[in-house]
């Protein structure tokens, strides 16, 4: 098995956060404790003394987290706490990094973020090797140079990124 890489363990906290973020309400009212389902009561039984004292926004997203927390079967709640471990164990800026990421991703158009998906899923096509050759590639650009070949590969739709040119 090969060892997790900064970037790797970066990109899949970022995920996490982009689920976290995906169903934060834009408008927080909060939640009142008594809103909760039973089975949300239970599983944040030791928030309930200082639930009422949370920001509404950090109540409606502890309440959508505990509700999709029960809706996942044993795999997916596996997965998850491992993300969430992940997303512990970064730094401040590291996870700065990861939410400005996600805005910009956010700020994109429809367009724009299926390209990069697209992009995102030739990448992962990719042999192991041949990935990490064009991460190294990339790191070693200014950033102009990268926001250029981002660019071009969401212009050209070329498998995997622009650096992948030999």
């Amino acid at each position: 098995m090969r060892p997790m890489r900064p970037m790797k363990i970066e990109l899949k906290a970022g995920l996490l956060a982009l689920l976290l973020l995906a169903g934060a309400a834009s408008y927080a009212q909060g939640v009142a404790w008594d809103e909760l389902s039973r089975a949300q009561q239970e599983l944040l039984a030791d928030q309930q003394a200082a639930w009422a004292d949370l920001d509404p926004e950090r109540q409606e997203r502890i309440a959508l987290g505990a509700r999709r927390w029960l809706e996942m079967n044993q795999s997916e709640r596996l997965s998850a706490g491992d993300r969430f471990t992940l997303w512990q164990g970064l730094t401040d800026q590291q996870r700065q990094t990861i939410r400005d990421r996600y805005r910009d991703f956010r700020d994109l158009t429809p367009v724009q973020r299926e390209q990069l998906r697209a992009i995102y899923r030739d990448f992962n096509r990719l042999s192991p090797d041949r990935r990490d050759q064009i991460r190294q590639r990339f790191q070693d650009l200014n950033r102009d140079q990268r926001q250029r070949a981002l660019r071009d590969q969401m212009r050209d739709r070329r498998p995997g990124p622009t650096l992948d040119r030999r």
